[in-house]
């Protein structure tokens, strides 16, 4: 139960002073619904304005006198912003710009003819002087209220950066004063403010070094005491030893010896299944180390055991390629395996559910439907969950909660994780790593092109097909619409390319992409993997877990905006047959330095474990790993920088708390109590509670 003295903090946005229905939109579309959720919105930056009557490029951050002579300019294909176009006190023109598609805000306050004050952050863009999405239009009489210095945040349609500030302002009037949760000589040696004071100043001045640090490391000493409470309560959890006599294993009709990598896994994860207490073990592994292999070897095990195993994955497509995966490995052994998802209904439904309970079932690969309330299993001894990046720890323990004593835990990753972040992740977990590659899997060439030359690719896979070649060409958009918000955006998405490529090749050309529904999506994939389609234009839905060995080219259009560790996922659905298998990675005529450094790292490196060093070095505060992308990043204020600097002690403080301290019944520990539900890792006192 959250401690009282939090409420404050967990109220509804809504009970804040002037947010009525129409406010209440734009802040629950930032997931700003909560109090909390206010106060760690941290600014983007500072703007320090320039008053004029004629602005200039050096003008940054101005407020200017303009008068409005045109308005709603749009492209010839109806796309791009609402635009103003207006005059300063010289007859300089600026343009004024708001993306989306709910223009009648601006257009309220944007009367032709009429002189305003205009407020926002001058850019230059094709010689033209614009700003975009002003932070405030006022009347010439109220221009004296305009604050020299304003804090800026990521806005949505509707807000403004002040009415946001003032509506933070109210938040942190109701903020309490927590009882302090950093170990002392720590707190004294680093000259942190409190926890309070450090937002305050934040929203003050983001540059605020030590006010950063400081909540910076709260987030993370959060983080880490809620993995060391998981390991503790699983250590003394009532488990069972599961001890394989290695009839199953010994019959698997192997066309291949396992790697050492693989065979020094496979003794790890045997050795811990034999504990009493339950194993909590990450098997971490590059794209085609062969994961499958020691997850099926550990599923064995439980069933030679006498118990039954569970094998979950994050999407269907890739549960139900484990299914078939298994089920062909696992043929003409005495082991019963069933595949159960979300979209399993009647008969078969109630067949697999009564093979659980029974004990008829040994293995059930499928997805979180595995979770639900209604599959129960006679004797639950091991769960293995596949891309583990997928699922939080409050997942976990659901699956955990399937069995009458807490069965084994195995988790995977193709993901590889830079060492640095390990501990953010996975503190609570053993790792066995798999760094070495099976026999036989060849190399992927990786060829940088320019997107311009898209002819001379298109022709390329045209004699790819005709050989009997199978291809993916994966965009980084959907549909058209997502590039609204970038009005030079050149980015082709899946839908156009789809188009485009179906014009020289027709129905051998399928699309699949994240909006499709479970069907739909599973038919196009099924139709590749028969050969019965030679191009798959997709989105990164097909990121993990597609494996057809006869598609030997990967093409990725607008390579420069993945993440390194993406573009390796991707390349590695290639390569997975004895044929030669390409990677042609398109880019964009505009380029970073960032961009020109990744496209090379891929292009030269094939080692997962580096390229993810490499990504969190070039990506800084960016998106860390593609995690973005799929959906896990886990802090919401301490960049990759801060982790890096601040994980190391905030480990420490968290396992002496933990160790030495009396855990989180001591004083210090009931104010860190404090510290995991603010900071939303409270799953770790509910599994306390629960075991």
């Amino acid at each position: 139960m959250r401690p009282e003295i939090l409420n404050p903090l967990f109220a509804e946005t809504e009970s804040l002073k002037g947010i009525g229905p129409a406010l209440a939109k734009p802040l629950k579309k930032l997931n700003l619904t909560r109090i909390r959720d206010l106060l760690f919105y941290l600014p983007s930056g500072q703007l320090t304005r320039i008053k004029t009557d004629h602005a200039t490029a050096k003008d940054v951050g101005a407020s200017v006198i303009l008068t409005l002579t045109a308005r709603e300019y749009r492209s010839s294909t109806g796309r791009g912003p609402f635009r103003v176009i207006a005059t300063d006190g010289q007859n300089g023109v600026i343009h004024l710009l708001w993306f989306g598609n709910n223009s009648s805000w601006a257009r309220k306050l944007m009367p032709l003819g009429e002189t305003r004050i205009v407020t926002g952050k001058l850019d230059i863009y094709q010689d033209q002087l614009q700003i975009v999405h002003p932070t405030e239009i006022l009347p010439l009489s109220e221009g004296n209220s305009i604050p020299i210095k304003e804090t800026l945040y990521p806005l949505s349609d509707g807000l403004t950066h002040r009415r946001l500030s003032h509506l933070i302002q109210q938040g942190m009037e109701r903020a309490p004063d927590l009882p302090e949760w950093i170990e002392p000589t720590l707190l004294q040696k680093n000259q942190w403010p409190s926890w309070r004071q450090a937002i305050e100043r934040l929203h003050k001045n983001p540059d605020d070094r030590d006010a950063k640090m400081r909540i910076s490391y709260d987030e993370l000493f959060a983080n880490q005491l809620a993995l060391k409470l998981i390991r503790a309560a699983n250590r003394k959890k009532r488990g069972f030893p599961l001890k394989g006599n290695g009839h199953l294993r010994d019959a698997l009709a192997l066309p291949f010896k396992p790697t050492g990598a693989q065979s020094r896994a496979m003794l790890e994860i045997e050795g811990d299944m034999q504990q009493s207490s339950p194993m909590l073990r990450l098997l971490q592994g590059d794209v085609g180390s062969g994961k499958t292999l020691v997850a099926l070897n550990s599923l064995l095990i439980a069933v030679e055991a006498g118990y039954q195993a569970a094998f979950l994955a994050p999407t269907e497509i890739l549960a139900r390629q484990h299914f078939e995966t298994l089920s062909q490995q696992l043929a003409g052994l005495p082991v019963n395996i069933a595949l159960l998802t979300g979209r399993d209904k009647g008969k078969l439904r109630e067949s697999i559910l009564m093979g659980l309970a029974d004990g008829s079932i040994h293995i059930l690969v499928g997805t979180h439907a595995i979770f639900q309330e209604k599959v129960s299993y006679k004797n639950l001894g091991l769960a293995v969950i596949d891309e583990q990046h997928r699922f939080g720890v409050a997942q976990r323990m659901m699956l955990a909660e399937k069995a009458e004593h807490t069965p084994h835990l195995l988790v995977m990753t193709a993901t590889p994780i830079p060492r640095s972040l390990m501990l953010t992740a996975h503190g609570e977990m053993d790792v066995s790593r798999l760094d070495e590659m099976p026999p036989g899997r060849q190399p992927i060439e990786t060829r940088v092109i320019a997107v311009q030359r898209i002819a001379d690719v298109i022709a390329s896979l045209g004699r790819h097909i005709a050989q009997g070649g199978q291809a993916y060409w994966v965009c980084p958009l959907v549909g058209e619409s997502e590039n609204d918000l970038d009005f030079s955006s050149e980015i082709a998405s899946a839908e156009q390319r789809y188009t485009l490529l179906q014009q020289y090749f027709g129905d051998k050309v399928g699309l699949v992409h994240g909006r499709m529904k479970g069907p739909e999506k599973d038919k196009v994939m099924t139709a590749f993997s028969k050969g019965e389609i030679a191009v798959l234009v997709a989105t990164t839905v097909i990121e993990v877990g597609v494996n057809v060995p006869n598609a030997t080219l990967m093409i990725i259009d607008h390579a420069e905006r993945f993440g390194l560790a993406q573009l390796h996922q991707l390349r590695g659905r290639v390569g997975r047959g004895s044929d030669r298998s390409v990677c042609l990675l398109l880019r964009g005529s505009e380029l970073s330095h960032v961009a020109r450094e990744r496209l090379a790292l891929i292009r030269g490196c094939h080692d997962g474990f580096r390229l993810a060093e490499e990504d969190l070095r070039l990506r800084g505060s960016g998106e860390i790993l593609g995690t973005r992308q799929s959906g896990e990043n886990g802090f919401q204020l301490a960049s990759p920088e801060d982790i890096s600097a601040l994980l190391p002690i905030a480990n420490d403080d968290a396992r002496l708390l933990v160790d030495r301290d009396g855990g989180l019944s001591a004083e210090r520990g009931q104010a860190a109590r404090n510290a995991l539900y603010l900071f939303e890792r409270d799953a770790a006192v509910s599994f306390l509670r629960s075991g």
